[in-house]
């Protein structure tokens, strides 16, 4: 059995891959991996830079898979943490993924800097719709609004300011995904993942926009079922 440790996306922490964590078989587990400052650490600080997240989350990959063997997926903000996380484990000593799988993002090297407003929330809520296309379902109550736009302010900051070192491709096989009207991520921009890796390169895309999986968590989990 693999396990797929997995990423979320900004704003988010583990609860959101509840879905698939009902879907597990005999062949592959979810392992949604907790953030700070969401969920269950709530009130803990949140990161100060990529490279302390990528430790961090190095740190917690390992205490999540021992010695079994695992793949990650990670989704938007995810797809860095992914990334950053796997060059953390090559640079430390392992253990190494079989398979990384990046989603809703271009490479690292073409990321932007995608503003929003630090001291009002409807124009926070606007900057954030804007920057997704599409609706955010969860920043109309004001409730959630009020326990969600810190930990997207923090996570957007964290992507603002990440500046990707120059260091040598993953030598692990990675595949690229995206939403097919997804406009955060033009293709060629996605496509650059290729390099990313010195090993097997893919590309997938999937029906829907920047949240894509959000639409169907079956499908997309019996896709990478059959992928990894």
């Amino acid at each position: 059995m693999t396990k797929l440790i997995c990423l979320p996306y900004a704003g988010a922490g583990a609860g959101v891959y509840r879905p698939w964590r009902t879907m597990s078989t005999g062949r592959l587990k979810a392992v949604p991996i907790q953030l700070p400052g969401r969920e269950e650490e709530y009130g803990a600080p949140f990161y100060a830079t990529i490279a302390d997240a990528a430790k961090d989350v190095a740190e917690r990959l390992r205490a999540a898979v021992g010695d079994e063997p695992f793949a990650i997926f990670g989704h938007s903000f995810g797809s860095i943490l992914a990334y950053e996380a796997t060059q953390y484990l090559v640079e430390h000593g392992g253990p190494l993924p079989e398979h990384i799988v990046v989603s809703g993002s271009v490479s690292p090297r073409h990321r932007e800097r995608r503003p929003v407003s630090a001291d009002d929330d409807e124009q926070a809520v606007a900057d954030l719709k804007a920057m997704v296309g599409q609706d955010i379902e969860s920043l109309n109550h004001p409730e959630l609004r009020a326990l969600l736009l810190p930990v997207l302010r923090a996570d957007v900051q964290l992507l603002n300011d990440y500046e990707p070192a120059r260091r040598a491709p993953l030598p692990v096989p990675l595949t690229a995904v995206r939403g097919d009207a997804d406009g955060m991520v033009p293709v060629p921009k996605w496509r650059d993942w290729s390099a990313f890796t010195s090993a097997a390169f893919r590309e997938l895309e999937m029906s829907g926009g920047h949240m894509y999986l959000a639409d169907d968590w079956a499908l997309v989990w019996k896709t990478l079922e059959e992928l990894l």
